[in-house]
């Protein structure tokens, strides 16, 4: 008597499952990202993926939390490359580290920093922690450029009453860091993803799908712009 074969089982379903979705995602897109999929193409049923994800804007929300840990990871590590007191290496390391990232992980970069997924309904309490992470690298530097008295900035922009709450929730995750180097930090990471978006998209005319010399120029300006000597 020939006994039936078991399925064999697939260790870390859960990471087989944000793996298989992560290929999903390279070659349909985010938005075509279809749980039933991922089950065929595992050799699963699909409640064996309910298990882990009842639909699928949980396992999005589980890949836009591991891209920005990985992200953060990223940022921390170019980071902790530099020597404290190098404020100018720090920020050139970090934006250098930030570009590299998205060069490695487009479709991770797309999904934190792209368009909308539609019909995403996410859940931001769930997200915050990992995404504030993820940027408290270049908030902490700015942060100590400031106490160092070497920002070049005096002034800034008031964070109006209605985004306070939000505001305070943020700073929970990120740390006590002063309104202008908030400031400052959010107009460096503006610039630095403005060109990486278009570097990762292939719109950077005339520089071709890649501006290495024109994002290392940007680089440059930043920190003769927020940095004194």
């Amino acid at each position: 008597m020939v006994r039936p074969v078991k399925k064999k089982q697939i260790p870390n379903l859960d990471e087989a499952i944000k793996d298989t979705a992560w290929k999903q995602i390279a070659e349909f897109g985010a938005p075509a990202l279809s749980l039933r999929a991922i089950a065929r193409e595992l050799k699963i049923t699909a409640p064996a993926i309910y298990n882990y994800f009842p639909d699928r804007d949980a396992l999005v929300t589980a890949l836009i939390i591991d891209a920005f840990t990985s992200f953060g990871d990223s940022q921390l590590d170019a980071k902790e490359s530099v020597d404290e007191m190098d404020h100018a290496g720090r920020v050139k390391a970090i934006g250098v580290a930030y570009r590299d990232w998205a060069h490695a992980y487009p479709q991770r970069y797309q999904l934190i920093f792209g368009a909308p997924i539609p019909g995403y309904q996410g859940a931001p309490e769930k997200i915050l922690p990992s995404s504030t992470r993820s940027i408290s690298a270049l908030f902490s530097v700015v942060e100590n450029i400031n106490m160092a008295e070497r920002l070049k900035v005096d002034s800034y922009p008031e964070v109006k009453s209605e985004y306070m709450p939000h505001y305070d929730a943020w700073k929970e995750h990120v740390g006590d860091v002063h309104p202008l180097s908030v400031f400052v930090a959010m107009l460096i990471w503006s610039r630095v993803h403005g060109i990486v978006s278009l570097e990762i998209q292939g719109n950077l005319p005339p520089f071709g799908k890649r501006g290495d010399s024109l994002y290392l120029a940007e680089l440059d300006f930043i920190v003769s712009q927020f940095i004194k000597e």
